[in-house]
């Protein structure tokens, strides 16, 4: 069955549980896939009333910035041997190369790893335990948790329901044809997004890179 088949089956206090639960467990660091439950969900709030796109987007940022705040104690208590267990758990989502790719990351950018983290897979993931592991200030950590999880949740629950509600009357009586095609687009805008805002966090890093040489 398809995810948002499947989904119309279950009442919408479950779907707003559901959301938070798995962005919350996919931010802490369980390679779960947030982000199309995410926007299957908003898609499916555009064609369903019973679904509230506001409260579907609160309890997916609230999922987003607690995930990452319990990743972030945990990986500050469990350190280097964390990632390493987590690497013999999840070698294709914790291997070396992984976490060597997120440490450049982090050293890079600093607290925009964390930010513009939440609209890459990879550092979505890493963002909480690795910054706790690295010893980040807490401060700094939970300005850009809190900012990056709402523009994520909320931007993408936004972006994706509006477009089910333009799309809707055109696909109007094509039933699971609409909803594939739909999808996609959703998908293609999710996709675009984290595109601009990964080369955003690239500047950024360049930018807070050539700071200190100006300083000089």
């Amino acid at each position: 069955m398809h995810i948002q088949e499947w989904l119309e089956t279950i009442p919408a206090v479950s779907i707003y549980l559901l959301v938070g639960l798995v962005i919350g467990l996919e931010s802490l660091g369980i390679p779960l896939p947030g982000e199309i439950v995410l926007v299957s969900s908003a898609l499916l709030a555009s064609q369903h009333g019973e679904i509230d796109p506001v409260v579907l987007g609160v309890c997916a940022s609230v999922g987003a910035i607690v995930g990452d705040s319990i990743g972030y104690a945990i990986g500050r208590r469990g350190g280097k041997p964390l990632l390493e267990r987590l690497g013999r758990r999840f070698p294709k989502h914790f291997g070396p190369d992984h976490v060597a790719q997120a440490e450049r990351s982090f050293e890079k950018w600093g607290m925009w790893a964390v930010f513009f983290g939440r609209f890459v897979a990879l550092l979505r993931i890493f963002a909480g335990p690795l910054a706790g592991v690295l010893h980040m200030p807490y401060w700094r950590f939970l300005i850009a948790n809190v900012l990056g999880g709402i523009l994520w949740a909320g931007g993408t629950t936004a972006v994706i329901y509006s477009i089910g509600i333009v799309a809707e009357p055109w696909l109007k009586g094509f039933s699971w044809v609409a909803l594939v095609v739909a999808l996609l687009i959703g998908l293609t805008v999710t996709l675009v997004l984290r595109s601009r805002m990964k080369k955003a966090a690239e500047a950024a890093g360049t930018a807070a890179e050539a700071e200190p040489a100006a300083a000089e």
